[in-house]
């Protein structure tokens, strides 16, 4: 893959990874705030929780890849937005800045190593392009787990996989993102 395909590439799971969340939070916007934070049986233990996690881990590999240290992201405890309307436009306003990141990459950029201090003592050295796949396998798992836990509420779980098909586009017609 060419480094502009590997680019845009990532430019485009940004985009999938903000319209996924998108969906997903504006369901969990329909439930009480109790059910959103309701003990159910997954990872982490309640669909606040694990969407909560996943927006705390994309600032905390966008810290690491821009270079600002991990200790400076700006979000306390393990649920910084309790409600969802609070959490999705948080994760919405990262998502934009994760695309204009995606969006701005160069060859070289995609190459750098950057030092990453994982807060146990271990440390390592990963490649940028290498941290950004994970960052969007750590999503899309978790955003999986919060999608099984919605299934049993009353709100039913958005469909997150019509995204990148030009089949799909017409069920995505007028969507943020697409």
């Amino acid at each position: 893959m060419s480094d502009t395909a590997l680019r845009d590439h990532f430019s485009a799971m940004a985009r999938n990874s903000a319209w996924s969340n998108h969906r997903l939070l504006s369901a969990c916007e329909q439930l009480t705030p109790a059910e959103f934070a309701r003990e159910r049986t997954s990872f982490f233990p309640s669909i606040q929780l694990t969407l909560n996690h996943n927006l705390i881990v994309d600032h905390i590999y966008m810290a690491d890849m821009i270079g600002v240290g991990r200790a400076n992201i700006g979000l306390e405890g393990d649920i910084p937005f309790p409600l969802a309307s609070g959490l999705k436009k948080a994760q919405q306003e990262f998502d934009e800045t994760l695309i204009a990141y995606c969006d701005g990459l160069s060859a070289d950029d995609l190459d750098r190593i950057v030092p990453i201090n994982w807060g146990t003592g271990d440390t390592s050295r990963e490649r940028v392009g290498l941290l950004l796949s994970h960052l969007f396998v750590h999503q899309i798992h978790h955003r999986g787990q919060a999608h099984a836990m919605l299934a049993g509420t009353n709100v039913a779980p958005p469909q997150l996989d019509e995204f990148f098909l030009n089949y799909d586009k017409s069920r995505r017609q007028g969507e943020p993102y697409t």
